[in-house]
This record gives C-alpha cells, sequence and structure tokens, in this order.
C-alpha cells in the first residue's frame, strides 16, 4: 500500500520507495507480475486508472476488477503492508485464503494487531515490525549486514541476486536449530520453525555471518565483486569475531523495554543525577518514574530542569504518603522479633528513601527499583535486605560486565560476600552463566586465582577446586576451569601452556576467590580500564533492585533502571 515514490527523502517518501521496492524484490524472486495487486491511498493501482498514476505506479499496474483494498484482500494468500494502523479488518482477513501470511508493518501500531487476525483466521501466520509480537519485521534483519558483506568484496553496485541471497539466508537461519545460547539471549523461550517463528530474532549473533557471507558470494557470483573472498570459511570466522553479542542484547533490551514499559522506582529522586536520569528514562519511552522524595523539592528541581508538565510525575513523600501504615505494619512483622520497636520501624519509613523505596516495591506500588547514589554499596545492601529477601534458595551477589568492541566480561562476586564457600562459589558461577547467555554470549568460566592448577601452592585453594569438584558432580552444560591465574585465564597464548585446560577459547566469566580481590579489581578496571562498565548488576534479590554506584551519571542510571525493569539479572 502506498502512493509513488518521489526523489524527497521524507518518511512518506521513504516509505513509498520500501513499498516498491519490496514488490520489485517478490517479483524477481518469481512471483508472476499480475499476481502482484497494490493499493494506495486511492485503492487499487490497476491498468487503466488515471487518478494519481505515475510512472513507478504504472510499472506494478495490473488488469484487475479490483478497486479497493477489501476487494484485493479477497481470496489473497498475502497481505504485505507498510501503510497506517487499523487499515486492515477482521472481515478483510476473513476473506483471504486458506492458512494467509500478513505481513501488518505499519509502526508504532500495525495495520492489525496480531490478536484480532488470528482471531478472523487462527491458520494465519502473522508477522509486524513490533517486539511484543511473534515474527518481528526489522531492518536490523539485514542491516548493516548487507553492506558489510558488499563493502568487504567492493561491490559496484547493491543488485537483486545480493538482495535476493540476503532474504534467503535469513529465512534458512529461521529453519535452523536455535542454540539454547541464543535462546537464552531472548528469554530463554525455546524456539523452532513455525507460525511464531518464522523470522530470526532481530539481534541473532549469527545474522552478521550468515548474511553477510551470502551477500558477498551472490556479488562475486554475479560479477560486481571488485575484491573476491578466496576462502570463506575464515571470512566467515572473521564475522563472527567482529560483532560483540552485548551490544546487540542490550539494543535488545532497551527496545523490550519501550514495548513493555514498567514501573520503576527512582529512590533518591532529590538527587540532580537521579532525578535527569527519571527523566531521560520516561522521555525516551521505557517506562514510568515512580520518585521518591519531598513534593517541593522535586517539583522544584524538576522544573529547574526545563520539564514542561513536572505535575505530571508520580511524587511519594515518606512522611505523607497514605502508604506509610501499611509499611510500618509490614516492616514492624518482619523486623519485631531483631530487636526493633514499632517506632523505630515508623521512624525508618519516614526518613530512610531506601526502605521507603523498598516497601513500595514489597508491596507492589512499582515493577523494579533503583538507588545507591547517596550510599554506599553495603550500607544501601544492608538497609534493602531489612525489607526485601533473596530468592528462595538463593544468594544475592554482584557482576561487573566490562564491554569492548569485541569482547565482554563477566566478573563476579564484586559486590556481596566477603569468602564465599565452594557451595556458594560454584553457584555464583552457574548464576553468572545465565546472566551470560541472557546477553548473547556462550559462557566460559574461570576460577580465578594467584595460582594456576597448584603453582604456587597455597593454603587458599580448596574452596576453588571443590567448587571445580561440585560443577563436575552437577554436569553443567558451560565450559569452566580453575585454579587459574588471570593473564592465563584471558590470554590464549599462555593457556597454550596447559594444554589439559577444559576452556575452547579465553575465560569471559571471571569467579573471584573473595570480595576483597573481585571489589579492587571491579574498581581498578572502571577507573583505568579502556571498557565500558555496566553494573554492578545485583542477582538474586526476590524483587528486582538495583544499586548504582555513588559516582554513578544519568545514562548510568538510566541503563540499570532498564535492566532492573527487563529482569536480565533476575
Amino acid at each position: 500500500m502506498s502512493d509513488s515514490p518521489r526523489r524527497r527523502r521524507d518518511p512518506e517518501t521513504r516509505r513509498r520507495q520500501i513499498v516498491v521496492a519490496a514488490a520489485e524484490l517478490i517479483k524477481a524472486m518469481g512471483v508472476r507480475h499480475d499476481n502482484v495487486i497494490m493499493c494506495d491511498s486511492k485503492g487499487v493501482i490497476y491498468q487503466g486508472r488515471t487518478e494519481g498514476m505515475d510512472q513507478w505506479k504504472s510499472a506494478h499496474a495490473v488488469p484487475t476488477q479490483c478497486r479497493t483494498l477489501a476487494e484485493a484482500m479477497k481470496g489473497a494468500d498475502v497481505f504485505l503492508g507498510l501503510s497506517v494502523a487499523g487499515a486492515v479488518s477482521k472481515d478483510m482477513v476473513k476473506s483471504m485464503a486458506d492458512q494467509p501470511i500478513i505481513f501488518a508493518m505499519a509502526n508504532p501500531d500495525p495495520e492489525i494487531i496480531p490478536p484480532d487476525a488470528l482471531e478472523a483466521r487462527p491458520d494465519a501466520i502473522v508477522a509486524t515490525g513490533r517486539s511484543d509480537y511473534p515474527n518481528q519485521v526489522n531492518n536490523v534483519l539485514g542491516f548493516p549486514f548487507i553492506f558489510r558483506g558488499a563493502l568487504d568484496v567492493r561491490a559496484t553496485t547493491i543488485n537483486e541476486e545480493m538482495k535476493i541471497a540476503a532474504a534467503n539466508a535469513i529465512a534458512e537461519l529461521a529453519r535452523e536449530t536455535v542454540h539454547e545460547d541464543v535462546a537464552a539471549a531472548y528469554g530463554g523461550a525455546t524456539q523452532s520453525f513455525g507460525r511464531d517463528y518464522i523470522i530470526p530474532a532481530p539481534f541473532d549473533p549469527r545474522l552478521i555471518e550468515v548474511v553477510s557471507s551470502a551477500v558477498a558470494k551472490a556479488a562475486m557470483d554475479s560479477g560486481v565483486a571488485q575484491k573476491p573472498i578466496a576462502d570463506m570459511d575464515a571470512y566467515r570466522a572473521s564475522l563472527r569475531a567482529r560483532q560483540n553479542p552485548t551490544t546487540s542484547v542490550m539494543a535488545q533490551v532497551y527496545t523490550a523495554a519501550r514495548n513493555a514499559p514498567k514501573r520503576v522506582i527512582f529512590a533518591e529522586a532529590e538527587e540532580d543525577v537521579v532525578l535527569r536520569a527519571a527523566v531521560q528514562f520516561r522521555q525516551d519511552g521505557y517506562g514510568t518514574p515512580v520518585l521518591v522524595g519531598r513534593d517541593a523539592t522535586v517539583l522544584e528541581k524538576l522544573q529547574a530542569m526545563g520539564v514542561a508538565d513536572p505535575e505530571s510525575y508520580e511524587i511519594h513523600n515518606s512522611v505523607s504518603s497514605p502508604l506509610v501504615p501499611a509499611m510500618v505494619d509490614r516492616l514492624y512483622a518482619r523486623l519485631q522479633r531483631r530487636g526493633y520497636l514499632r517506632r523505630d520501624i515508623q521512624r525508618m519509613v519516614n526518613r530512610d528513601r531506601n526502605i521507603f523505596g523498598a516497601l513500595m516495591l514489597a508491596l507492589d506500588q512499582g515493577d523494579a527499583m533503583i538507588t545507591g547514589i547517596t550510599r554506599t554499596f553495603a550500607q544501601t545492601m544492608r538497609e534493602l535486605r531489612r525489607v526485601l529477601d533473596s530468592k528462595k534458595g538463593e544468594i544475592p551477589f554482584g557482576i561487573h560486565v566490562l564491554v569492548g568492541k569485541t569482547h565482554t566480561v563477566f566478573m563476579a562476586d564484586t559486590t556481596v560476600n566477603e569468602r564465599p564457600s565452594a557451595e556458594e562459589l560454584a553457584y555464583i558461577a552457574e548464576q553468572t552463566a545465565q546472566v551470560a547467555r541472557r546477553m548473547g554470549h556462550v559462557p566460559r568460566v574461570a576460577f580465578l586465582s594467584y595460582s594456576t592448577f597448584g603453582n604456587p601452592a597455597g593454603n587458599w585453594l580448596g574452596n576453588i577446586r571443590e567448587a571445580v569438584s561440585i560443577l563436575d558432580q552437577r554436569k553443567v552444560a558451560f565450559e569452566y576451569e580453575g585454579e587459574m591465574a588471570p593473564d592465563v585465564a584471558l590470554n590464549p597464548a599462555l593457556m597454550k601452556n596447559y594444554p589439559f585446560c577444559r576452556l575452547s577459547g579465553p575465560a569471559n566469566v571471571l569467579v573471584m576467590p573473595g570480595l576483597q580481590s573481585a571489589n579492587l579489581s571491579a574498581k581498578l578496571l572502571r577507573e583505568l580500564g579502556g571498557d565500558q562498565v555496566i553494573g554492578p548488576m545485583l542477582v538474586g534479590m526476590e524483587k528486582p533492585v538495583q544499586i548504582a554506584t555513588m559516582s554513578s551519571n544519568a545514562s548510568e542510571i538510566v541503563a540499570l533502571a532498564v535492566l532492573a525493569s527487563a529482569g536480565v539479572a533476575q
């Protein structure tokens, strides 16, 4: 559905160009010209029509008696839409052929939403541009991978053969078994080719290899490559090395947050950096910030920041909130046998923003919570644990994530457990491996030490060796090894000195032997290293809560708030 393309690059023109390009591509792939009926805002583009016609529309005009979209959809096998929300009705869908395919790609709202389409025709296959429905059609499936392949062979043009190769590569990838690590990166749901999985996930890390190599080969086969690739296997391996899955998965997390916005409690809303983060969180569409602070102070700061509608923000004052009585009852029941009087609890609820914010979370007044700017991690954690428990049977711990251009390293436990036992080290390894998987990585775990396989000998190696034995007994589905010095764990050249090592490559999950070494390492790397640092991410609490560092900027607070609302660290 489109009007004709023009040379102007406004959004409407771009949309028209995409529709025409799609029609030309499917015809180049074998669909007969007269089997494609194109519509614009005035109806069907048919042979003999004069109103609103030009050379682009005329090229796709067909002999048909249909004059409206509803008429064109009767008996149709496929609907391909890039128009406006609500353009397609349930009756139109009902009139289509058996097992119709519906690509309703108007954004942000499709021509018909999948639940309505499937109610009308349960046998339909439905795709949209939205990530909150199955079968998301997203330009990142091809961009930038088509251009990557074209540039790598110095192609003189991007021809139809290259486009078809990209489309076929994407289709073939959807038919492949989805590796558990890829599935884990998208919430852990098992995916297999079928009605709800005809298109790979938009940030599947395999796309760069599959699509780029197919495009490069098509360019060579069609004679437009100026720099042919001699060894395609080596080229595919180089493509895998170029991409850091964390970047893609984080982009997907932000997209998911926009599509399923949550209520996030910002417990220190009187602090300028926190308030800026809350405003950014709402403006970027990630959800609703729930602000904890004195009403007048927060409103004054919002006005000073130039917020046009400060009164529209939800503010909770711990002194006057109607939630206070229920909070006091809940916390007193929890702490009365730990030496606290009711008046102590009343004072804590009224005066401590972390206690108040955590109680809001416990009472389901928000979906997640972010705090930590005004107090140390340890102090904030103590306050939170007065209100919130860890998950049943689990221990909380912290992960720092170091993100480079082509690598990501997960370091744990950097914040909570001073001298973890062997059982706790094994648990931390398993849970951190799960977080790595959810962020698109195949985990390779190294238990770090000053000693590498007994050299030098020492008195502090027992817990590490026992943790490795525990994982042996559990037969976990990831690589692990230890005890190892950091340079051996991360440097392939040094690792070669130990041919019995069970890691197939450099470790990307580093389990530290104790809090002192872990916290020192994380903070040194944050201050001196060249990598971006995410976290610390708090794992293992009963509710999604994250503790920022006292030096965090607004963007870092937003990132933690999005991670908390998305449940990446849960």
